[in-house]
């Protein structure tokens, strides 16, 4: 949902890239993902899905809490805090450290990725990675499933 809106933005000519590089012109894209997780969140427990599934939905709504009202100000990675809340994920469903291995691992690629594509600096993407990580792990061991 979020995507086709910033497409049809872009198309329209009311937003400058999918990258939405002007930050003035961001809310409607986020708020419209918020949206999208409160609408999946909410069909999720309605339906009955299991307790990981819902945590990690309620994580990803508590990492655009987070990263939401920061990027309004200053570009905080969301490709970064995306990533590294799977790893996390990623972590209680498949053996933990071979995941955290290759999780950072892909983190980091993506991090640099962001970097040298310059649409974010070593700080936002670490941010964004730290975001990402502690929300997902905080909103994980409150379902206990930490």
């Amino acid at each position: 949902m979020p995507a086709a809106m910033i497409a049809l933005g872009v198309r329209s000519g009311r937003l400058d890239s999918h990258h939405i590089v002007d930050r003035a012109r961001r809310t409607g894209p986020l708020l419209a993902a918020v949206a999208a997780v409160l609408v999946a969140l909410a069909l999720l427990v309605v339906l009955g899905a299991p307790a990981l599934l819902v945590a990690t939905v309620t994580a990803m709504l508590v990492a655009l809490g987070v990263t939401v009202p920061i990027t309004l100000r200053w570009k905080i990675s969301f490709h970064a805090a995306v990533c590294a809340g799977t790893v996390v994920v990623l972590t209680k469903v498949l053996p933990a450290w071979p995941a955290a291995i290759a999780g950072a691992a892909v983190v980091a690629l993506v991090c640099w990725a962001r970097v040298r594509l310059t649409h974010h600096t070593w700080a936002q993407v670490a941010a964004g990675a730290a975001v990402g990580t502690l929300t997902t792990w905080a909103t994980l061991a409150a379902f206990g499933l930490g």
